[in-house]
């Protein structure tokens, strides 16, 4: 018994290539590339002994608002792709 279903496992996996296969081609939807800059961290502010507090929370603020213009241009660019897919 246990040699006829040894197979299966592979069976499985030629099953779910081909399924995702037949979905992708069925859905005739290519998407872009999601954008590298999307992806990236904004690190915070380098703490530096001795620095005024006021000059570490304006660059952590400067972060933010770096990471705050990524979101919104990632934000941008899936509502565009959402709209084309409509």
């Amino acid at each position: 018994m246990a040699l006829t279903l040894n197979g299966c496992p592979s069976l499985d996996r030629q099953l779910k290539h081909a399924a995702t296969a037949q979905g992708t081609a069925q859905a005739r939807v290519t998407l872009p590339d999601y954008p590298e800059d999307c992806r990236a961290r904004e690190p915070h502010a380098v703490l530096t002994d001795g620095a005024e507090i006021r000059s570490i929370l304006k660059r952590e603020r400067d972060a933010l608002d770096r990471q705050n213009a990524r979101t919104d241009r990632c934000a941008g660019f899936y509502d565009d792709v959402a709209k084309g897919l409509k």
